[in-house]
C-alpha cells in the first residue's frame, strides 16, 4: 500500500476511534496499532520475519556485550521480538506495550513475560536497563513526558530513540530533536553517555544514565565530546577543501592537455595537407595507377 494512502487510512481510523472513545488517549492508541498498522506503515510489514529477529537479535547482542544487565523493560516492546531475543540470550527481559494487539501477536513462549500496559503506570518494578525504541513520538507531548519521568523511576540506565524525522506519519504525534529529549532526561538527573555508540539501534539513539556526578564534571564530558566532535569536522572540512583544490588542479591539466592534443591534431592535419599537395605525392599516385593498370 503506497504511504500516503497508509497515512490517510491510519488517520481517519484513528480520528474514528479517538471519537468514539471521547479523547485522543489510551483507547485510540489501542485502536490505532491494530493489524492494519503494523502491515502497512511500519515501512515494512512488521511480522516475525527473519529481516526483524536479526535486526533485534544484534540490539540484544550489543546490550549483552556493552550492558551485561540482569533483568531488562522493553517499553513499547510490540509484537516482543527484543525481549525474545534477550531472553534467548539469558536475560531476564520483560515487554510493555500499549497495543492490545501487538501483545495478542506476541510469540507463545514469549506472551507470560510480556503484557498490555501504558509508560505512565507501574511498570512492575526495578530494572538494569530500560530499553524504549521508537515510543515517544507516538506520544502526546505531556504524556511522553509522564512516560520518561516513570521510567527513569525505574532504572538508572536507558537505552532510548525517537525519530526526529518522519512528521508524515500520522501516529508521530511528538516528533522532537535530540536535544528535547535529552532535556527531558536530564530534568530527571539522567545525562547522556557520551562515550557510548547507541547508533547500532538508529543514528538517533543514546544511552542516558543516572549520574550523581557535580555539574563542572558532566559540563568536562559534554566539552570533551564537543571538542573532538568539532576537530573531527573540522579535519573533514580542510580535507574536503584539499580535494577540491586537488581536482581543480586535474581540471586544469586535463583542459592543458586537450587544448595541446587539439593543436597536435592541427599540425598532423596540416602535414597531410601539405604532404598531398607534394610533387612526390603526386607521382605516387600516378605510379600506384600505372601498377594497377600493369598487373
Amino acid at each position: 500500500m503506497p504511504r500516503l494512502a497508509c497515512q490517510d487510512a491510519l488517520f481517519w481510523r484513528a480520528l474514528d476511534a479517538g471519537q468514539a472513545a471521547g479523547g485522543p488517549c489510551g483507547s485510540v492508541c489501542r485502536i490505532a496499532f491494530d493489524a492494519f498498522y503494523y502491515a502497512h506503515c511500519c515501512g515494512r510489514p512488521y511480522v516475525r520475519d527473519e529481516a526483524w529477529l536479526r535486526f533485534f537479535g544484534g540490539i540484544a547482542d550489543r546490550i549483552v556485550a556493552d550492558v551485561a544487565p540482569q533483568r531488562v523493560l522493553d517499553a513499547g516492546c510490540a509484537l516482543g521480538f527484543l525481549v525474545e531475543m534477550l531472553r534467548d540470550r539469558g536475560v531476564d527481559a520483560y515487554g510493555v506495550d500499549v497495543s492490545e494487539y501487538a501483545i495478542e501477536h506476541v510469540e507463545d513462549r514469549i506472551k507470560p513475560f510480556c503484557r498490555c500496559g501504558s509508560l505512565v503506570d507501574d511498570l512492575g518494578g526495578e530494572y538494569d536497563l530500560i530499553v524504549s525504541i521508537e515510543v515517544a513520538e507516538h506520544m502526546p507531548v505531556r504524556e511522553a513526558e509522564a512516560a520518561i519521568a516513570n521510567i527513569c523511576a525505574h532504572t538508572t540506565d536507558v537505552l532510548f530513540s525517537s525519530s526526529p524525522l518522519d512528521q508524515r506519519e500520522p501516529t508521530h504525534v511528538n516528533v522532537q530533536p535530540p536535544e528535547y529529549w535529552a532535556e527531558q532526561f536530564a530534568r530527571h538527573g539522567f545525562y547522556r553517555d557520551v562515550d557510548y555508540d547507541a547508533t547500532y539501534i538508529l543514528p538517533w539513539a543514546a544511552r542516558f544514565q543516572k549520574r550523581d556526578q557535580p555539574v563542572h564534571r558532566l559540563v568536562r564530558d559534554y566539552e570533551r565530546r564537543y571538542w573532538a566532535l568539532l576537530n573531527a569536522a573540522d579535519s573533514a572540512r580542510a580535507y574536503s577543501q584539499d580535494l577540491h583544490r586537488e581536482f581543480e588542479a586535474v581540471e586544469a591539466e586535463r583542459d592543458t592537455l586537450r587544448a595541446g592534443q587539439s593543436e597536435v591534431v592541427n599540425q598532423l592535419r596540416e602535414t597531410i595537407a601539405n604532404m598531398e599537395r607534394s610533387q612526390f605525392w603526386k607521382l605516387r599516385l600516378l605510379w600506384l595507377q600505372f601498377k594497377n593498370l600493369w598487373s
